[in-house]
């Protein structure tokens, strides 16, 4: 079991935090598929992928077009969508595992692949879309300024950012997992093999999250889907 009693906006947590996901990345794409343990009854997979659904229209609805910045790009379930708008796509990760994944999913000239910490990370270049999924709840609340000041230095003046995440519902997790209250901001996690990991995971309603935003200089719209996902745009004020 791997357990911190680390601030969750240390080092070591957040280093733990990138351990579990590395050695996750071969079954990830189990919890979007909803295979294995992530598996529910015939009525829970469809609400799941309803809403999956509702995501992909609005994303594509959104446009990500020209140069687009992916955060925390995963396995490609997303990267390949995002490649049906953009010109060209920088995908940034902090393991190597999920890249070589995504990589192989897509193999696309198109798809530059950088290996790097997102706490660490700081563009070099601007980009016209900043899109990321499932990660703004992984940042602690005390690195939120500072995630959004990232995003802020990777953009044109006027480029625009989409974001995918998660609400707090039981069916959402694996079968064998429980979520910790939504007023916490640790949650354990299993893999397949049963080793445990504590994992930063931030359940926001769209009214607070628009305020934050409101508060760093951000005009955003927020939504949700029927049960599972939260998803938005921003652009700089």
């Amino acid at each position: 079991m791997h357990k911190t009693h680390q601030p969750i906006d240390s080092e070591a947590f957040l280093q733990d935090q990138i351990a579990y996901y590395r050695a996750r990345a071969g079954e990830y794409d189990e919890w979007f598929l909803r295979q294995g343990r992530y598996d529910r009854d015939a009525r829970e997979n469809e609400r799941w992928f309803a809403d999956v659904a509702h995501l992909r229209r609005a994303l594509d609805d959104f446009a990500p077009t020209g140069n687009v910045l992916e955060l925390a790009c995963g396995t490609g379930l997303w990267t390949e969508q995002l490649l049906c708008h953009a010109t060209r796509i920088t995908a940034v990760d902090a393991s190597p595992e999920v890249l070589a994944l995504n990589q192989q999913r897509l193999q696309s000239d198109r798809v530059a692949y950088v290996q790097a910490d997102l706490f660490q990370w700081q563009p070099t270049e601007r980009y016209d879309v900043v899109f990321f999924s499932f990660w703004l709840s992984h940042v602690p609340a005390q690195r939120f300024a500072r995630f959004w000041q990232t995003v802020a230095h990777a953009l044109h003046d006027n480029g625009r950012v989409f974001f995918i995440d998660s609400r707090h519902v039981e069916s959402s997790t694996a079968k064998d997992h429980q979520l910790a209250p939504i007023e916490s901001q640790i949650q354990e996690r299993r893999l397949n093999d049963g080793r445990t990991y504590q994992i930063v995971k931030i359940f926001y309603e769209p009214t607070e999250l628009h305020a934050a935003l409101s508060q760093l200089g951000w005009q955003s719209t927020i939504q949700r889907t029927a049960t599972y996902f939260l998803y938005g745009s921003a652009l700089r004020k």
